[in-house]
């Protein structure tokens, strides 16, 4: 059986699934009361729904049908700002159900999905059938899903919650076109052998990446410590040596006297038997090992302490060295050869000490906390000038005031006066995002404003017009070059140029910058019935304030009742209403939690990826990962990231370490399996 017929096949039932679609998510909508609010975006959507829909399935499986991988995304590099593919809340939440809606049909068709990944990673030659190589998967469905979504003029939010709708009608669907494809196998008498071919290895990363997207993180079973281990041991032991006979006494036991070296040994036998690790890396904690048992001899505490710096070790290199995937990586290569220098260093002590061990982790974090900046080193400007583009908003209203504050009093036409509140200050803005707060382009549009209103001050005599006169040529000239840096058009800065020109004329002919008649007039002081200053009140400061011209609050917002996640800074939520200020407060000291040179797992851009951060932004807004391969970029808002871990859809490699592993393997050896 040739793996285009079940390819042909899915192309035969693309139009029929996508009218389908439309059909049961409009029934969806109409049965269940809490879509009701869906209705409006999803008639906006369903004019175009199946043709989007079946038209980009067609290509994503046409793809696969030329042997491509139809979500390929080229790796992402960084030559500049214009070259950043940022990852904010808007593509998490589009990931995120992305990851919903395959998910969903993953789960429908588990078995079925087997199958059919093992025949097309049979018909290629594949050791192991791995999800990218199933031309069939539920990813490429979920991707049809959003675009046909996307495509209509419909919020992020509401296309999130409509996809959230329509997983439950689209795994069913695939559910019976996976059917259907495992009778074509079994027709072609073929089901046993890819039943059998490249046996699904477990993915040890899995029960992390699911756990939380299924909410059991915090039902399951509470991890085991050293310290409970050792306890159980001594336990076991001490009911054993009570037994009545002294036959019975001697009857097998797994954990009898296993506590001191034998434990050790057992606890690191299972560390090495980790399927996480490489060979190399293998080898390298079997090194280790000589100095660990050395340290057990003088420290008690090594066997009773999960913080103890030696597993602090263990887990520090086994979680850095399992985000590779080749040992010819030239990263993992180098850090091998820098960790033999280390593993030497502590097996050649004459009394290897927890200090010891806890300086070798300094050393360790340093290292991969350099290796990560030097995989950043060649965006270094790019990120600069990411993490600037963060402060766009702050700086403008800053500088806008600091504008307001200057321009009080000064004899500015009220075009100019305009001018300077609004152009001139995105012109400031915009060349502190490009080259820096502080720098010289930044200064020299800020000293301008000084220089303009010396500008208009009236000359005391014909030398000083003379002066004035001189000056003004590079005035006008620098003016025009800050409008070019934000592209404005010669329209929209030519009516306050003319009017700086027209007062700038007065200034030469002896005249005051602005005729007396023309000056704006200033705000009366509220007074009392009597004509007499009084102070004001608490309610007429406050309609002052309100009423102010440079008030950045929207009278909108002041007038109405108003639901906050409404509000235009609000992020987009992704929790539930069961999610509780802890769970929030959780979540915030995760993401705070994030350090360079950490390996992480996450979801992005429709697939997952195994990625280091390279790089946090000062106010720890931005984030940089770098992935396995050293030209791949994913730079992160925190909002994006917050997205991610509140749908399990990102998880830290460190969070099951190689020790803890071992732990709970050696705890449920104990308890009968």
């Amino acid at each position: 059986m040739h793996p285009h017929e079940l390819l042909d096949h899915a192309l035969t039932e693309a139009g029929p699934l996508a009218r389908e679609l439309l059909n049961v998510v409009q029934d969806e909508l109409d049965a269940q009361p809490q879509h009701f609010a869906l209705r409006e975006s999803w008639r906006k959507v369903r004019a175009h729904f199946a043709t989007d829909f079946e038209g980009k399935l067609i290509e994503l499986l046409q793809a696969g049908r030329r042997g491509d991988d139809p979500l390929h995304r080229p790796a992402l590099q960084l030559g500049g700002l214009e070259g950043l593919s940022l990852v904010d809340e808007h593509q998490a939440l589009q990931d995120v159900a992305v990851a919903h809606v395959a998910q969903a049909a993953e789960e429908a068709s588990r078995a079925e999905l087997h199958q059919i990944g093992n025949f097309f990673a049979a018909s290629r030659g594949i050791a192991r059938a791995r999800e990218r190589d199933n031309p069939l998967r539920p990813a490429l469905y979920a991707h049809a899903l959003h675009h046909a979504l996307a495509a209509s003029p419909v919020a992020a939010q509401a296309q999130y919650e409509l996809m959230r709708v329509a997983a439950a009608p689209l795994a069913r669907s695939l559910h019976r076109l996976y059917s259907h494809a495992c009778a074509q196998l079994r027709a072609a008498d073929i089901s046993d052998m890819v039943a059998s071919h490249g046996q699904p290895k477990t993915d040890p990363l899995a029960h992390q990446r699911l756990a939380a997207a299924r909410g059991i993180g915090a039902k399951a079973t509470m991890p085991g410590t050293l310290d409970g281990l050792s306890r159980r041991i001594d336990a076991v032991n001490s009911r054993r040596q009570g037994l009545g006979s002294p036959r019975d006494a001697q009857a097998p036991a797994p954990f009898v006297r296993t506590t001191g070296p034998d434990m050790l040994s057992r606890l690191y036998d299972q560390i090495l038997a980790d399927p996480r690790l490489l060979p190399p890396l293998k080898a390298l904690l079997g090194r280790l090992q000589i100095a660990v048992v050395r340290l057990a001899r003088s420290d008690s505490t090594l066997l009773r302490r999960q913080d103890h710096p030696t597993w602090a070790l263990l887990n520090r290199v086994a979680a850095h060295g399992m985000a590779f995937e080749r040992v010819d990586d030239p990263r993992l290569v180098a850090f091998l050869r820098f960790m033999e220098a280390e593993s030497q260093l502590l097996v050649d002590a004459p009394t290897p000490t927890a200090a010891l061990f806890q300086q070798a982790l300094a050393r360790v974090t340093a290292h991969v906390d350099q290796q990560a900046r030097q995989s950043s080193e060649c965006n270094a400007v790019a990120l600069a000038a990411l993490e600037r583009e963060q402060l766009r908003t702050e700086w403008r209203d800053l500088i806008r005031e600091q504008i307001d504050q200057q321009t009080a009093g000064a004899p500015l036409g009220p075009r100019m006066h305009r001018f300077l509140q609004t152009v001139w200050v995105d012109v400031i803005v915009t060349a502190m995002v490009g080259h820096g707060r502080d720098s010289q382009e930044a200064q020299a549009a800020v000293e301008l404003v000084d220089a303009l209103l010396d500008s208009l001050v009236t000359p005391r005599d014909q030398a000083d017009r003379e002066a004035l006169r001189m000056r003004l040529p590079v005035l006008i000239e620098t003016l025009n070059a800050g409008c070019d840096s934000i592209g404005l058009a010669a329209p929209k800065r030519e009516p306050a140029l003319q009017e700086l020109m027209g007062q700038h004329a007065r200034l030469l002919r002896g005249l005051p910058a602005l005729d007396p008649a023309e000056r704006r007039p200033v705000a009366p002081r509220p007074t009392s019935t009597a004509g007499n200053a009084a102070p004001a009140s608490a309610e007429e400061i406050v309609k002052r304030l309100m009423e102010e011209r440079d008030s950045q609050v929207p009278s909108h917002w002041l007038r109405t009742e108003v639901d906050r996640a409404g509000l235009p800074t609000v992020p987009v939520q992704l929790y539930n209403e069961h999610d509780s200020p802890d769970a929030s407060a959780a979540l915030q000291r995760w993401v705070n939690g994030m350090q360079l040179g950490h390996w992480y797992h996450l979801f992005i851009q429709g697939d997952w990826h195994t990625a280091q951060i390279a790089w946090i932004s000062e106010g720890r807004q931005f984030m940089l990962f770098v992935g396995r391969e050293s030209d791949e970029r994913l730079p992160l808002t925190r909002r994006a990231l917050e997205a991610l871990l509140a749908n399990g859809l990102i998880t830290a490699l460190e969070d099951d370490s190689v020790v803890q592993r071992a732990v709970d393997t050696l705890m449920s050896d104990l308890d009968g399996g």
